[in-house]
């Protein structure tokens, strides 16, 4: 039964990042990422790495998935241009995709016999501890400078994703200037005009 739920999943990862790749509108394309995620996510969940799952829901799906959505919908990309492009560079592609299969298919032939010592598949935890606490344990403590970096890094990437999305677009977008605002006197916001009793005010 295990077996059959895995190849079920699997199945659909494979049709899902053939999706990603196979899609003409860039919309249908992440909304395919979207799909493997989720089933890579349950993948996780059949070898017990409950952590890994969520951590792919959570983040890839609920972060960086929706990221790539919204700057593909806000950006003003001609996709078209981009793709007049394609046959050009279509011999290279195939080139570079013909040599990495030839080279994972060398390292998928020798494979057995490298002398390379193959990972246990027993619980690497000791105890009772579960698998988000080892790892919480290992982040906080051995590779907390590298945790950090890495929070750093997502956060350059979301400042440049903003940057691309406030783009001025020929005068469509009206921008706030704080220092014309600061600098701002009544005089220039109102005029006090008297009004002689009976008349009115030309505007």
């Amino acid at each position: 039964m295990l077996t059959a739920v895995f190849y079920v999943f699997a199945s659909l990862l494979v049709l899902g990042a053939l999706g990603v790749i196979a899609a003409r509108n860039p919309v249908h394309a992440v909304l395919f990422l979207i799909f493997s995620f989720f089933n890579a996510a349950a993948l996780f969940l059949l070898t017990g790495a409950e952590f890994l799952a969520m951590l792919l829901v959570i983040v890839y799906v609920g972060a960086v998935a929706v990221l790539f959505l919204f700057v593909v919908m806000m950006l003003d990309v001609d996709f078209a241009a981009l793709k007049k492009g394609v046959s050009r560079n279509l011999p290279i592609g195939l080139a570079i995709g013909g040599l990495l299969l030839a080279e994972l298919v060398a390292i998928y032939s020798i494979w057995p016999q490298l002398s390379v010592p193959q990972p246990s598949l027993s619980d690497p935890v000791s105890g009772s501890m579960t698998n988000t606490e080892a790892l919480g344990h290992i982040l906080y403590d051995k590779y907390l400078l590298a945790f950090q970096g890495s929070g750093l890094i997502l956060l350059v990437a979301m400042i440049g994703a903003i940057v691309l999305t406030l783009r001025p677009k020929d005068g469509r977008v009206k921008r706030q200037n704080i220092a014309d605002q600061v600098a701002r006197r009544p005089s220039d916001a109102m005029e006090i005009i008297k009004v002689e009793s009976g008349k009115g005010v030309d505007i």
